[in-house]
């Protein structure tokens, strides 16, 4: 029975997208002109079915590819991520670790729109770090030699074993905070402004699934006060990210540039035309 309605909602699912491929095609090709961008990844859907990252750069990974090991120590399952460990948050069969962690890579290629970094926009040593939706922890752990001290905030307490197993030869200088980020105070939540009222902050990389707009407003003071200071944030959980962190980051004296490419993010049941999001903003001041 199980095994029926699961396969009832993958064909439910496929159904789901190949009407918003159809929905996406017919919206671009109507228009008199496309962005060489656009052109790109409408080019690539005549072609091949939806994907978040509408790419070719994504074919070459292979999940079955990825060597994963286990620490009997921690009880758990980590990949080599940079020449360092990377743990996965609980025991799970490690075809689940495999795609996971597939998904990351591909998230991060040098060609995703989904990227935090590149050469001309990137942390500096001695840097203080803050990643707010931290998860597997895989930003930090690409700066961690480089930064002078992290903080990763991740709510959900299954991964907080694994960021300390990740973390553990640098843990003099990376603190791991299990809260929410937000424009409030409480057992849950805490604002940016009032846990670093009196610390300076260099980097900040904001992913908080949709909540970005509490985290921007929880931290006004660090934004407008901040002489020097770079923002990585995500701008496509919502319709309008991208067109309003931009202008809300530029009001407090930024200079504002977004990730080449488009996500096609159908996990977001309100994505309407014109489908095609951003993936990260980049500010600088």
């Amino acid at each position: 029975m199980n095994l029926f309605f699961k396969s009832k909602r993958k064909k439910a699912k496929a159904l789901k997208l190949e009407q918003l491929k159809k929905n996406i095609l017919d919206y671009y090709l109507t228009r008199e002109t496309l962005n060489p961008e656009e052109e790109k990844v409408i080019e690539y859907l005549q072609k091949n079915g939806i994907h978040v990252f509408p790419y070719r750069f994504k074919d070459k990974y292979n999940p079955k590819k990825i060597k994963v090991y286990k620490d009997k120590e921690v009880n758990l399952y980590y990949i080599i991520f940079e020449n360092k460990r990377i743990y996965y948050h609980k025991l799970k069969k490690i075809k689940k670790v495999q795609k996971y962690f597939n998904t990351l890579f591909i998230e991060q290629d040098i060609d995703s729109p989904h990227r935090y970094l590149t050469q001309n926009f990137n942390v500096k040593p001695d840097h203080v770090i803050v990643d707010v939706g931290a998860a597997d922890g895989n930003f930090s752990l690409s700066v961690v030699e480089k930064a002078k001290e992290l903080y990763l905030f991740e709510p959900h307490h299954q991964w907080v074993q694994a960021l300390r197993s990740t973390f553990q030869p640098w843990k003099d200088k990376v603190h791991i905070i299990q809260k929410f980020v937000s424009n409030n105070n409480d057992g849950n939540n805490v604002s940016l402004d009032d846990f670093f009222h009196n610390k300076t902050i260099d980097f900040l990389k904001i992913d908080a699934e949709g909540s970005e707009d509490q985290v921007l407003d929880g931290c006004k003071n660090i934004l407008s006060k901040r002489k020097q200071i770079k923002v990585a944030l995500c701008a496509y959980h919502r319709q309008n990210d991208e067109i309003h962190f931009s202008k809300k980051l530029r009001q407090y004296g930024f200079s504002v540039i977004n990730s080449d490419g488009y996500m096609i993010f159908y996990e977001d049941k309100n994505l309407k035309e014109p489908y095609l999001r951003r993936g990260i903003l980049r500010a600088t001041k």
